[in-house]
């Protein structure tokens, strides 16, 4: 299992060129901007940020991964998953530290971005990112919820811009599907 643990105080991590986080980073200056000021597009600052996306998540189940109705766009709860397993496994505070449950968080994003480009075509086409629901498998009485969850914040923050940032529901449960520590839901905006 994972043992390493996130410092308090620390400064917030970023992605480095192959996507891992990298502390004491700051992204200005980083991300190119049109018109000097403008930030640059979703599909822009993937780039800039040197991310990959992974290939989409199939659904493990019977369901559809997103379904879009007027301009929103719902997509099922996301897992830390590869492929078609689970990545991570265990619950924050049991089997898994915090920065674990962070890169968890990280990957489950991933894969939110991997869908809605899918769907979408094209990740310019989110307009706002209006709700971020965030749950985290923990055991006993950990409170550390929010720190994991900010790193799926962090990373839709860093493609979206600040301006974009969801409400956000964060919460612990006793377990998640495949026994992952972490599980996203996000709704979109989206144009046209």
């Amino acid at each position: 299992m994972v043992g390493l643990t996130l410092a308090v105080g620390s400064p917030r991590p970023f992605l480095n060129a192959i996507g891992e986080r990298e502390r004491g980073t700051s992204l200005k200056g980083q991300i190119a901007t049109r018109e000097g000021s403008r930030p640059g597009s979703a599909e822009q600052r993937l780039k800039e940020l040197g991310i990959q996306l992974p290939a989409p998540p199939e659904p493990f189940g019977t369901y559809v991964e997103a379904v879009q109705t007027g301009n929103l766009l719902f997509l099922t709860g996301m897992l830390p998953t590869e492929g078609r397993a689970a990545k991570f496994i265990g619950r924050v505070g049991a089997e898994l530290d915090v920065e674990a449950g962070c890169k968890a968080a990280h990957l489950a994003a991933l894969n939110v971005l991997a869908v809605a480009r899918k769907h979408l075509g094209s990740l310019d086409k989110v307009t706002r990112i209006v709700r971020l629901g965030v749950s985290v498998a923990t055991s006993g009485d950990v409170r550390e919820q929010p720190k994991v969850a900010d790193a799926a914040s962090e990373l839709l923050q860093d493609v979206f811009g600040k301006d974009k940032n969801p409400c956000r529901l964060v919460y612990g449960v006793a377990s998640l599907p495949l026994g992952t520590p972490v599980e996203l839901e996000v709704i979109f905006e989206v144009a046209g």
